[in-house]
């Protein structure tokens, strides 16, 4: 992360939903919080620029509340990066030193895992990690950090995070025309796996599912780990078209109905109740039962759930998640989504509930929020691991071994 003025900390969401700016202080005891902002997101749709005017407007409106809360200047900022553009791919590579073994340093680390990086890319994708999984000293695996250690041959598992660099770009671009420079950009998961996940579930295997209105993301720790990263093409706004759609009734009073009387599951709604849904046009509005606004929502849900088990069961990581699965993003707060969940997958889920910054409103303290957090924490260790190097590939190459089990 670049300098900041008086030592601040700034991330920024860029939401199908909402546009988040999340301003921390580093003090001696660690991060505090100073302001945010949030405002609802214009000319953005899952993790794309549609309208780049728009998208700059709520940027700007964004970071100018946090600049009033915090009482300071946003000139520099941390970009969260996702969307169905996104991709996770393993690898593996490694280098031979002769017959005789020689001490491991910085230089044969980069060298191997510049060998795992090396496969065929299209042209429009750009790398946005490395993470090592594991290194191999001699046929030995399972280790950490071969730093110092002694060899013949060095290899590295190593999974690759990477989007597409003209997505990126736009994004990148609406953030620098509303007056912030990007100095980093981060896969808004892996971030969010700093506020969501502790260290024994990332050790025995967990996935961390981020439900955001355009898509779902996720991110799945093995070892603690990065084993596997994915994108599931619904959300939240997804569930909310279908209201639209099967009551008849704008968009806008779709998401109002689907926050207020939404269930995923249609048995845990009482009979007899009933809803009042505005109609379109000039017609009256009509009362419905709101067990019918659950039967549209629980097959929606079925169905986010059934395609997240079935990209685990792909990659070979759903027997691998024992220590269950974690749901973060608004559109996870909707009732009955832990059950479905529970009931397509057969492992544990709970709701994400983020670690606070200290000084922190309560109103921040909610899964929606999971992202915008994990990502100041995962700037600071960042910038922390980097020591303020001024190379860029030795920065990026150390902040690779931060935080992997914390």
């Amino acid at each position: 992360m670049g300098n900041q003025s008086g030592n601040l900390l700034t991330a920024i969401d860029v939401g199908s939903a909402k546009t988040c700016v999340l301003v921390a202080e580093i003090a001696e005891s660690g991060l505090r919080y100073r302001g945010h902002g949030v405002t609802e997101s214009r000319g953005s749709r899952k993790g794309v620029i549609v309208e780049l005017d728009k998208a700059v407007a709520s940027i700007q409106r964004a970071v100018e509340q946090a600049e009033d809360v915090a009482g300071a200047a946003i000139e520099h900022a941390l970009l969260g990066v996702a969307g169905s553009h996104a991709r996770g791919v393993n690898t593996h590579g490694g280098i031979s030193f002769g017959t005789r073994a020689r001490e491991i340093g910085r230089d044969e680390i980069r060298m191997a895992v510049e060998k795992a990086r090396a496969i065929p890319l299209p042209a429009d994708r750009e790398i946005l990690h490395l993470l090592p999984q594991e290194f191999i000293l001699d046929e030995q695996s399972g280790v950490r950090d071969p730093l110092g250690m002694m060899a013949t041959r060095l290899e590295v598992r190593v999974h690759m995070v990477t989007a597409a660099a003209s997505a990126t770009q736009n994004v990148i671009t609406a953030v620098n025309r509303a007056g912030v420079h990007v100095d980093d950009t981060v896969f808004e998961p892996l971030a969010g796996a700093d506020a969501a996940l502790r260290a024994d579930e990332r050790e025995l295997g967990v996935c961390l599912a981020d439900l955001g209105a355009g898509s779902t993301s996720l991110i799945v720790f093995q070892d603690g780990a990065v084993a596997h990263t994915g994108v599931v093409p619904i959300g939240g706004d997804h569930f909310t078209s279908d209201l639209s759609v099967g009551l008849c009734t704008p968009v806008n009073e779709a998401e109002r109905i689907k926050k207020l009387y939404g269930n995923a599951i249609v048995t845990l709604v009482p009979e007899g109740n009933e809803v009042e849904v505005p109609s379109v046009g000039d017609r009256p509005s009509r009362l419905i039962s709101q067990r019918m606004v659950g039967e549209i929502l629980e097959p929606r849900a079925r169905e986010l759930f059934e395609m997240l088990r079935d990209n685990l069961r792909h990659a070979g990581m759903l027997d691998l998640c024992s220590g269950g699965i974690v749901l973060s993003g608004g559109a996870s707060r909707l009732p009955g989504t832990l059950e479905i969940a529970e009931s397509v997958l057969r492992r544990p889920v709970r709701l994400s509930w983020p670690t606070p910054l200290a000084k922190m409103p309560s109103t921040l303290a909610e899964p929606e929020y999971v992202t915008v957090l994990g990502m100041v924490f995962y700037g600071h260790r960042a910038r922390t691991a980097r020591g303020h190097q001024q190379d860029h590939w030795g920065s990026k190459l150390k902040a690779m071994f931060v935080g992997k089990g914390a």
